[in-house]
């Protein structure tokens, strides 16, 4: 399951702006912003370090929540949608705000079956 999320969203051995988008039902523009890019740079450069870096941080958020749900759709909502406890925002906020850590540590929580 996650293994395709992967390889769907990738292409050329990078992750793809446009697929990365689709898959979390994003424009390129709100992607852009969740990742903190510049949206033309963003897809004039789609192989550019800093693009990949960022975009790998948001595939890595949805890979580990989707391993923990059991669902790439629910953690796409999760990532969307769920406020996190004791923070009040989003994964996808904290993620554009560049608190990704704040996401990664919340889903180790839950992993290590610590629900809040």
């Amino acid at each position: 399951m996650t293994a395709a999320f992967q390889d769907d969203i990738r292409e050329n051995e990078i992750i793809a702006p446009r697929r990365l988008a689709e898959r979390l039902r994003f424009s390129m523009a709100h992607l852009a912003r969740v990742a903190r890019l510049d949206r033309k740079a963003m897809t004039l450069y789609p192989s550019a370090p800093t693009v990949q870096i960022k975009l790998e941080e948001i595939a890595r958020v949805i890979t580990r929540a989707a391993e923990l749900a059991g669902e790439e759709g629910k953690a796409v909502i999760w990532f969307k949608h769920q406020p996190l406890s004791g923070v009040g925002k989003t994964a996808a906020e904290l993620v554009a705000n560049g608190d990704i850590d704040i996401v990664m540590e919340d889903l180790d929580r839950m992993a290590a079956g610590v629900y809040s």
